[in-house]
């Protein structure tokens, strides 16, 4: 788990720890301190916590024009002990929701497993983003992940999506890229 490292080839454009209207404005990170830890196995020190002992995750862009935010994830998603989205929620989303941003792109690849627990705070993250046309997409959730994240029925309110290039993208172009596959997703 120490070897995956958040995704870097947009730090030219954007870091959470400089950005004043992020939660993780000022944050210092060590290279060769790994303090965090997922079921005992070290994870690399980047990615940043927001109070769960499962789940990390590091904010790869924020355009506050454009009002869209690029979060990847790492570890175990799990609601029913830990209460991931509620500490998702409160620790990192309604932070971002304040600042105008009401699309959310999850790049979830290393959502190893999810456990759910009720929908009310994924149905309020939806109803904040109901009045302002925003959303949320999750990009490529393992299946198995994927398959309990669907049988919990929160496809209800958020988007799964496969997009294997993402990487060789600009933020801006992925982020239309998303935007356009939902517009299409509306009209029919």
């Amino acid at each position: 788990m120490q070897d995956i490292e958040p995704y870097d080839n947009w730090l030219y454009l954007y870091t959470s720890e400089e950005d004043q209207r992020s939660p993780f404005y000022g944050r210092e990170y060590s290279q060769m301190e790994f303090v965090n830890t997922i079921y005992n196995y070290y994870i690399h020190p980047l990615w940043d916590e927001f109070g769960s002992r499962t789940l990390y995750l590091k904010v790869l862009m924020a355009d506050y024009d454009e009002q869209y935010l690029i979060i990847e994830m790492l570890g175990e998603w799990n609601d029913a002990i830990e209460n991931d989205i509620m500490r998702l929620k409160r620790e990192v989303i309604d932070e971002f929701l304040l600042q105008g941003i009401s699309k959310f792109i999850l790049i979830t690849e290393n959502v190893l497993n999810f456990h759910s627990s009720d929908d009310c705070y994924y149905e309020e993250w939806y109803e904040d983003l109901e009045e302002k046309n925003g959303w949320i997409v999750s990009i490529n959730m393992p299946s198995q992940t994927q398959y309990d994240f669907i049988k919990a029925r929160l496809n209800n309110y958020v988007e799964m999506l496969s997009i294997s290039n993402w990487r060789t993208m600009k933020p801006e172009v992925f982020f239309n890229q998303v935007d356009n596959i939902l517009l299409r997703r509306l009209d029919h």
